[in-house]
């Protein structure tokens, strides 16, 4: 089935470059292109668009404002065009948070290889979010750091000794934001690997930062992991943990990408299987494609404890449903209810 699209962007020649990128894959239709909001509203209507790719920075209305109106008006995936910026990256994940279902870097095409590759992201992209759930518009409930506590308290050699691991893509910096905020600030060392761009991965770990409990931050090469705190993947580094002595610590690396992608969850969770497995609890989230399987079969094989979130909470139910057809998964749970599952799981520890 076609998937239509709808390009939103006030540089024309961004405008061109991803007409011509999606007119050339068979399976993109390229329904029109707007310059702003205004007209983006009248071909929303007019087309009815499948996806819309947006640009964040517009005149007359900005992209996060026609995206809060769009997504009241008539919910569409959307996929934003975003600035390498610090203020391009905060609006990002406010765009995210509204109900974006992904976002990709303005293109830097500066080479035929740049094209190809950049062509190669958002055609995936596009066709990713053609499939995305709009979980947005379901409300799930929301808590911040500043909610009243999580009743947990975690066993001291749980907290000192374990290692939680997370992975996930598409939706999922929305759903590691809700899952962490239901976690209590005392837990063991958390490592994430979501797929994201270099230039927003620092942005994403600051924001959980402030909207957590935990210490969130982007984890840095030869840093030892702590209770209490969680170590974001940069962005094009895999993040690999090993054990040195009686410690774990990061190893970041620029290997070939794994699963189509650097930073790579099967990469993590691969490095987590070569130390004592029994003291990793895996959780695999939200995300398109199969990135996360390989490495959860490989914990689940040397007795990790594994989570994957149910297909009615997952934006796209693709890296969680791979892991499951490998039987890789011990516990099968929807977001709202993830937090409480673990927290009792790692009570009995």
């Amino acid at each position: 089935m076609t998937i239509n699209v709808l390009v939103v962007d006030d540089s024309a020649l961004i405008r061109s470059l991803l007409g011509k990128m999606i007119e050339a894959d068979p399976e993109l239709h390229l329904v029109g292109m707007a310059a702003d909001a205004y007209m983006a509203k009248d071909m929303v209507n007019q087309f009815r668009p499948d996806v819309i790719t947006l640009d964040i920075e517009m005149p007359k209305v900005d992209g996060l404002t026609f995206l809060d109106r769009l997504m009241k008006a008539r919910p569409t995936a959307v996929v934003m065009i975003s600035s390498l910026t610090e203020q391009g990256a905060d609006a990002t994940f406010n765009a995210l948070a509204l109900g974006a279902v992904d976002f990709i870097p303005k293109p830097k095409l500066d080479s035929p290889q740049g094209f190809n590759d950049y062509q190669e992201l958002i055609l995936a992209k596009i066709k990713s979010a053609a499939q995305a759930k709009l979980i947005k518009t379901q409300k799930l409930p929301r808590t911040t750091h500043s909610a009243s506590p999580v009743k947990a308290i975690l066993p001291k050699t749980v907290v000192d000794q374990h290692l939680l691991a997370i992975g996930a893509s598409t939706g999922g910096t929305e759903a590691i934001l809700y899952l962490l905020q239901h976690l209590p600030a005392v837990m063991p060392p958390i490592v994430i690997t979501q797929h994201m761009p270099s230039g927003f991965t620092l942005s994403f770990a600051e924001r959980l930062n402030r909207l957590t409990r935990l210490n969130v931050k982007q984890a840095e090469d030869g840093e030892r992991l702590l209770p209490c705190y969680v170590y974001i993947a940069p962005g094009d580094y895999h993040l690999e943990v090993v054990k040195v002595g009686r410690s774990y610590k990061v190893r970041l690396n620029q290997s070939d990408k794994v699963s189509g992608h650097r930073p790579s969850v099967d990469v993590m969770l691969a490095s987590l299987a070569q130390n004592d497995a029994s003291q990793v609890t895996a959780v695999i989230l939200t995300g398109m494609g199969k990135d996360g399987a390989d490495g959860m079969t490989l914990l689940h094989q040397q007795g990790s404890t594994t989570f994957a979130q149910g297909e009615q909470s997952c934006v796209v139910f693709g890296m969680p449903r791979e892991a499951i057809k490998r039987e890789a998964i011990d516990h099968i749970v929807e977001l709202p209810q993830m937090a409480d599952k673990l927290l009792n799981y790692l009570a009995t520890l």
